[in-house]
């Protein structure tokens, strides 16, 4: 398993942007697809952005497209999320994700597939 650790977390106004990062220590990091999922008080765990092993394709909730993007450096071990256009329903503790994957292609959209979390950032949008 890896280790995650992520940053970035805060509180803006409507329409501001954040980054959030995701620092991953253990195995070997490029075997990793990583996923963004966010918690809102008294909802469930929700999938927001995933990427493959060495960035080839990413993937995105519906309601984050063309404002959230996701990446990764693989020698720097990190997974980011910039998330821009924020709104009020964006408000949640964000959780970076990894899964064990041999397909460099593969990416996952659900919770279940993923084996090791961080303890999440805080992000807060103002109205």
């Amino acid at each position: 398993q890896v280790q995650l650790v992520e940053s970035g977390g805060g509180l803006v106004q409507t329409g501001g942007s954040l980054g959030l990062s995701c620092a991953v220590s253990g195995r070997t990091f490029s075997d990793y697809a990583m996923g963004w999922f966010r918690q809102a008080p008294g909802k469930e765990r929700e999938f927001v952005a995933a990427i493959t092993r060495f960035g080839d394709t990413t993937r995105y909730r519906d309601s984050v497209k063309g404002r959230f993007t996701i990446s990764r450096d693989n020698d720097k071990k990190t997974v980011t999320l910039q998330m821009n256009s924020l709104k009020p329903e964006d408000t949640a503790v964000y959780y970076c994700e990894a899964s064990y994957v041999r397909d460099r292609l593969r990416y996952y959209t659900t919770l279940g597939y993923y084996e090791s979390w961080g303890q999440g950032t805080q992000v807060t949008v103002s109205s």
